[in-house]
This record gives structure tokens, C-alpha cells and sequence, in this order.
């Protein structure tokens, strides 16, 4: 009898753990499943999270490109380095006095993205403000204009690198540079002491011989020996507005070069337009003007942007 009830309880065994193994195994895959899903939803989020990080920084990054003081300080240096080209000297000179201006750029606004070269294009009004004892042609000492720039990294790690598009504005009258005449103070005359005998008189001091200023040496397109006018003279006489007209000059000849007929005979008429209105200029901020007006019609002309 007792074996009887060990077989039978032998079988109630095998007949009961194929149920319970597969409730277990039921709850293990609806926990994996449930684990899983949730897990699958948490990552999505934090993707979704990174992905809209990253096209938030892609958006400010352009922006912020163009409004660092970094930038600003490599538009300075490129800005008298170009203006010291003009000039065809001074470039220690005018690399040192980029150091003590100041630049800013009023709207910087990011125009474009080159992926390819990683490099960002923006636009602004640059306001440059020159140092104390310096002033371009005319006494002026704050430059503006609208500009152009684009800035991408350096090949070398070193910064970024900055190019200047339509700067011609700032750098044209930044090569007319000079410095600025500072009055001496006038030293206090001492009260004469009454209680003191009075001097023997003495002959009265000669006038001291003021040293005569040297010539300035300048070195226009022409020949300053054969000047024939007041305006030719000035130029002659400032090496400001001699590099304008070496500039001129540079620009009136490569534009020759490239011109079609039509060009040519517009870019030859008004020529003796604009030797005309310079040969009439009183003041030496009156010819730096106009060869700036001059310079900026070539490059109309040539553009098909020219409306005489």
C-alpha cells in the first residue's frame, strides 16, 4: 500500500510542474518585454534630447562666431594690415597701432554656412575708432562702413582666420594716416620778487631760429617735379593722399587691362571728370574724397554697376 501511495503521489508531481514552470517562464518574458519597452522609451527621449542640443548650438554657433571679441580683434589686424598695403609702407607702424584702436560691428548677422570648409559668412556695420595722436585725411578718427566677413578656422590650429569683403570704406582712408598735431602746454611765468634788488639789464634774448620743416617725402603715380596745380602739390606733400593716388592709379590700369570697348571709353571719359573736380579741391580732405569716389567708380564701372 505505501508504494501504491508513493507512485501516486509520484504522478500528482509530474502532472503539476509543466504548470508552474510555465508561469514562471510567462512572467520572465512579460517583465523582459515590459523592461524593455520602457528602456527602448527612455533612450528614445534622451536621443530626441541630444538631437535638439546639438541643432540648437548649430544654430547659435554661426551667430556667435560673428559677435566674438575674437573676431572683432582679427577684423582690426586685417583691417591696417590691408591699409598699410595701400600705403606701400609703415607696416611695423601700422601693425602696432592696431593694438590700441578699438572695433565693434553694430547688427552682426550670420549670412551663411560653408559645411565643407566650416566656415561662417556674416555681415555688419564696423565702426573703427583710432587711437589718440593718429587721424586719417580730413581730421577724422572714427571710420565706418558696411562689411563683409567671413571667418573659418586656421589650417594650423592657431585661431580663426577672418577675410574682408567690401572694406575699401575703412581701408582706403586708413592708409591716409597721420599723426596729430598736440599743442605744448604753456609753462607758468614765475611773480617777479620785489623784495630782491633789481637785475643788472641785461640785452634783450635774439629770437631763436625756427628750424624749417623738411619737405615730406611722398611718392604718388607721378612725377611730384613736374606738378602743376595746388591739388598735385598736396599730394605731393602727403603721403596719405600719395598712396590714394597710387591706388587710383593700380585700379585705373588693371581696369584697362580687363575692359571691354565700352568700358574703356567710360573708364577714359571719366578720368578727365574726375581730374577736374580733384584739380579744384581746396583742402587735403577734399582730394582724399574724391579719390575715394574715384576708386569706388572704377569698381562700378567694371561691375556694370556704374550709372554716369
Amino acid at each position: 500500500m505505501e508504494d501504491k501511495e508513493n507512485v501516486v503521489v509520484k504522478g500528482r508531481r509530474k502532472r503539476v510542474n509543466p504548470w508552474l514552470i510555465a508561469g514562471i517562464v510567462a512572467a520572465i518574458v512579460a517583465g523582459l518585454l515590459l523592461a524593455s519597452s520602457v528602456w527602448t522609451g527612455r533612450w528614445s527621449g534622451k536621443q530626441d534630447i541630444s538631437e535638439n542640443a546639438v541643432a540648437a548650438n548649430k544654430a547659435q554657433g554661426p551667430q556667435a562666431w560673428c559677435a566674438a571679441q575674437s573676431t572683432y580683434d582679427a577684423m582690426k589686424r586685417e583691417l591696417f594690415r590691408r591699409a598699410a598695403q595701400v600705403r606701400g609702407s609703415d607696416d611695423q607702424a601700422y601693425a602696432k597701432l592696431a593694438d590700441f584702436a578699438l572695433l565693434r560691428v553694430n547688427g552682426p548677422i550670420a549670412r551663411g554656412i560653408d559645411d565643407q570648409l566650416n566656415s561662417v559668412s556674416c555681415s555688419g556695420t564696423v565702426i573703427l575708432d583710432l587711437p589718440p595722436g593718429v587721424a586719417v585725411a580730413g581730421g577724422r578718427r572714427s571710420l565706418s562702413g558696411d562689411v563683409d566677413y567671413s571667418i573659418q578656422p586656421a589650417a594650423d590650429g592657431s585661431g580663426k582666420v577672418v577675410r574682408l569683403g567690401n572694406a575699401d570704406s575703412i581701408v582706403v582712408p586708413l592708409a591716409t594716416l597721420s599723426r596729430t598735431s598736440t599743442p605744448q602746454p604753456q609753462q607758468p611765468v614765475a611773480a617777479p620778487d620785489t623784495n630782491q634788488a633789481a637785475p643788472e639789464q641785461q640785452s634783450p634774448p635774439q629770437p631763436q631760429q625756427q628750424p624749417q620743416p623738411q619737405p615730406v617725402q611722398a611718392n604718388p603715380s607721378f612725377d611730384c617735379d613736374h606738378a602743376g596745380n595746388d591739388a598735385e602739390f598736396a599730394i605731393c606733400s602727403d603721403p596719405g593722399l600719395a598712396a590714394l593716388d597710387r591706388q587710383m592709379a593700380s585700379d585705373y590700369q588693371r581696369a584697362l587691362m580687363s575692359a571691354d570697348r565700352r568700358q574703356r571709353r567710360i573708364l577714359e571719359r571719366s578720368r578727365d571728370r574726375f581730374l577736374s573736380f580733384r584739380n579744384r579741391c581746396a583742402t587735403n580732405q577734399c582730394i582724399a574724397e574724391t579719390y575715394q569716389s574715384r576708386i569706388r567708380e572704377i569698381g562700378d564701372i567694371m561691375t556694370g554697376n556704374w550709372r554716369g
